[in-house]
């Protein structure tokens, strides 16, 4: 029998040139991009003075304002430049509304000696264009480095440092918060120095030009912002940019039949694995506790999310408990990003583990031994990091709190300490693939796509180093440009190419694709993926202190990263078709074996295209963003294309592993849960859609274009009609996948780990 590694004619080498020139290019423009944000983000004046040059702060004040909305992870609460949570208020654009308010107050009583509400028609219409033309004047010097403020910036400074320290410090203020959260009435008064500084940003228009360092975000009519010329323009070229990806992309489709997961229609190399392939090693036995502990994560994981969703019904109770002075809403928010990451990444860490030795073809020396170690390490991390949080945000570590307790930048929010600990962890689980992968690398047939495996992984460390190229000093220009790199180039990025292998290998693995085949799917995805990906990274950066030459790039380029989101639903077809396809049920027990595993494929191609797909798309827009961020239009794209794609590629990894520890007779007792739990999480992902995310996400974008952004974001918005209403239906959906869903996933995969029977030999 021919082996599934046999190719008789080569994969040419432009599919690895064309991959390669297209990370050059597209790193190339990305590295630009970050470069002119050090350079064009709002500066951060050495002092603030009033027109008699009296100080009102200091850089320091602002500096150090900043470390206290990390230190307390208020960015897990609400957002600063739309950036954050959904719970809490926009920082910038909530203080941007109250100052104008003030201001015209100030004006008022300054130009005709009453109150606002008491002036002529036109005379109100005098104040408000005064107060809109005073707020946009930039009375920053750059050569003294001073800023300048007017009466009314003055008088709305003093007001509204009392008004927040009321809200951090006086019970049922801040929603999900307990009463004295931030007691240091210099941390109180710094923290309003730095939302002062962010709001200034928001309004203060760039030297030169007619917009603000935010490029007019947040939409405020008070103050003069809307949307800047660029969001129109660029968003009508990004659908051009799409049409046009997707025109050719389908026309070499149609032209090249042979490219997707079906390939050239070879079947000579598919009678099934080589004898012996699936016979399990000491070390891929020893992964079966990664999934033990991804199933306890994950319980853990969603458990939290369902606190979460009732603080958005509930602020300030729990069916009448006061929870949040033990776990506050931010901390749980923290936890919730933080699990998701942790259970995803152990499983397809642990799913390269277990690959890894069949690709390679043998066991290297002491394998089992380092993978029971590097396990060890990540729950060291995983607890270290979520206990660290709890205690740093309780305000109990001085200052260690940036080292050792929640660095406060969401999605990064564990401590460095903890991050360097787990880049030290990913560099070790690189060693263990790289002796696996090793004796394949050179051999003909096989070498590219364990070369590929490889590659995919080195990715893994190489591109989480930027979490520690800033610190909290960092202008949050500069800091949210480097923690796009993690979320979107990490996390959106080389994980899901790394899943793509994962993949592969899988199909490999099982007789359903050759490995030419399995290695050309890897290179068009990683051209299709990173082609729009790298420089798409910049539809998050359309607000945050960033030049428009970001919004024209990352409009542009991310909507060409709905092109293989697209392909993604023939992927699905595909994966029918090789499952179903002509004899091969009836020759590859090994796919009929694995079929659950190819079920959660599926639903990632699926949920790829509708959650990261139309749904990313939706809110990519850069005409739509300006509006929309920060809003629950982003959670539901993040709940779709997360767990939707990350999640259940994660689980099918989960799957495909433990099914190959057990024989038929003990995983007839397991399927049941697994079914169950597959149906359950589908049912219960589209019900968070359908009941609450997307319809109280367009209400809320409503009610900004409608009010001002600051008014979609208030607490009296989202606790009183129709969002209300919504988000309370959304227990229906949580109840639905965590019971009918999480519950049996997590028993099949205990049950699977402790009844596994298919142990090697020499374990």
């Amino acid at each position: 029998m021919a082996s599934v590694y046999e190719n008789p004619k080569p994969l040419s080498p432009w599919w690895r040139h064309t991959a390669i020139l297209v990370m050059i290019a597209g790193f190339s423009i990305l590295s630009i991009v970050t470069m002119l944000s050090y350079k064009y983000a709002p500066p951060i004046p050495e002092k603030v003075v009033d027109g008699s040059g009296a100080t009102i702060m200091t850089g320091r004040d602002i500096e150090h304002g900043q470390a206290v909305f990390l230190k307390y992870g208020l960015m897990e609460h609400g957002t600063l430049w739309g950036h954050g949570a959904y719970l809490g208020p926009d920082y910038s654009a909530e203080y941007l509304h109250r100052l104008a308010l003030i201001d015209q107050q100030t004006i008022a009583e300054k130009n005709f000696g009453k109150p606002l509400d008491q002036l002529a028609a036109g005379e109100a219409d005098a104040v408000k264009a005064e107060t809109a033309t005073s707020l946009q004047k930039n009375r920053y010097d750059a050569a003294t480095k001073t800023l300048v403020y007017t009466p009314g910036e003055v008088a709305a400074y003093q007001t509204q440092a009392k008004e927040w320290a009321a809200y951090f410090t006086q019970k049922d203020h801040a929603p999900g918060l307990p009463a004295d959260y931030i007691k240091n009435p210099k941390d109180l008064a710094d923290l309003s120095s730095y939302f002062a500084w962010a709001a200034w940003a928001t309004v203060a228009r760039r030297p030169g030009k007619d917009y603000s360092y935010t490029n007019n975000w947040p939409y405020e009519p008070l103050v003069g912002n809307r949307p800047p010329t660029e969001a129109y323009l660029w968003s009508a070229l990004s659908l051009v940019a799409l049409l046009a990806g997707l025109g050719l992309v389908l026309f070499i489709f149609g032209k090249f039949n042979y490219l997707g997961w079906k390939g050239d229609g070879t079947t000579d190399e598919l009678a099934g694995p080589a004898k012996g392939s699936w016979s399990l090693t000491p070390s891929q036995w020893a992964t079966g506790k990664y999934f033990a502990v991804v199933a306890l994560l994950f319980l853990l994981q969603t458990l939290v999310g369902g606190a979460l969703a009732h603080y958005r019904v509930e602020p300030f109770a729990f069916y009448g408990i006061n929870i949040a002075k033990v776990l506050p809403w931010t901390l749980l928010r923290t936890w919730h990003l933080q699990l998701a990451i942790f259970w995803i990444a152990t499983a397809w860490v642990g799913g390269g583990l277990f690959l890894a030795p069949w690709v390679g073809g043998r066991e290297p020396k002491g394998q089992k031994l380092g993978t029971n170690l590097l396990l060890g390490a990540l729950v060291v991390v995983v607890l270290g990091s979520l206990f660290g949080e709890y205690l740093g945000l309780k305000d109990l570590l001085g200052r260690l709190w940036f080292w050792v307790g929640d660095q406060g930048s969401e999605y990064l929010d564990l401590g460095r300490f903890w991050q360097l600990l787990l880049a030290v962890g990913l560099i070790f689980w690189l060693y263990l693939m790289f002796r696996a992968l090793r004796p394949a690398i050179k051999l003909p047939g096989k070498g590219e796509l364990a070369s590929l495996f490889l590659y995919a992984a080195v990715a893994i460390p190489v591109f989480y180093l930027p979490a520690l190229f800033y610190g909290p000093h960092t202008n949050f220009a500069v800091i949210d440009n480097w923690r796009f790199w993690i979320i979107h180039l990490w996390v959106e990025g080389f994980f899901e190419l790394f899943a793509t292998v994962l993949v592969a290998i899988m199909f490999n693995q099982m007789g359903l694709v050759t490995a030419k085949n399995a290695t050309r799917v890897v290179y068009l995805d990683a051209i299709l993926y990173l082609a729009g990906g790298i420089v798409g990274t910049g539809h998050h950066w359309y607000f945050t202190g960033e030049v428009p030459l970001t919004m024209a790039l990352g409009a542009c380029f991310s909507a060409l990263e709905i092109v293989p989101l697209t392909l993604l639903t023939l992927d699905a077809w595909d994966f029918i078709k090789l499952t179903r396809g002509s004899g091969i049920q009836g020759t590859n027990t090994l796919a009929i074996q694995q079929k659950w595993a190819l079920y959660f494929l599926m639903a990632v191609g699926f949920w790829n295209f509708v959650g990261a797909g139309v749904f990313g798309f939706l809110i990519n827009l850069p005409v739509v963003s300006y509006f929309e961020i920060g809003t629950t239009l982003t959670a539901n794209h993040a709940h779709a294309a997360m767990f939707g794609v990350f999640g259940f590629l994660a689980l099918a990894v989960l799957v495909f592993c433990l099914r190959a520890m057990q024989s038929d007779a003990v995983w007839e007792g397991t399927v049941k849960y697994v079914k169950t739990g597959f149906i359950g999480l589908n049912v219960g992902l589209a019900l968070m859609v359908l009941l609450d995310l997307f319809p109280a996400g367009v209400l809320q974008l409503w009610d900004s274009v409608t009010h001002g952004y600051w008014h979609a974001r208030r607490l009296s918005f989202l606790m009183t009609g129709t969002f209300h209403t919504l988000e309370w239906l959304r227990i229906v959906a949580d109840m639905t996948f965590i019971f009918a869903g999480v519950v049996p996933i997590v028993i099949a995969a205990l049950r699977s780990y402790a009844k596994r029977d298919l142990a090697p030999a020499a374990a």
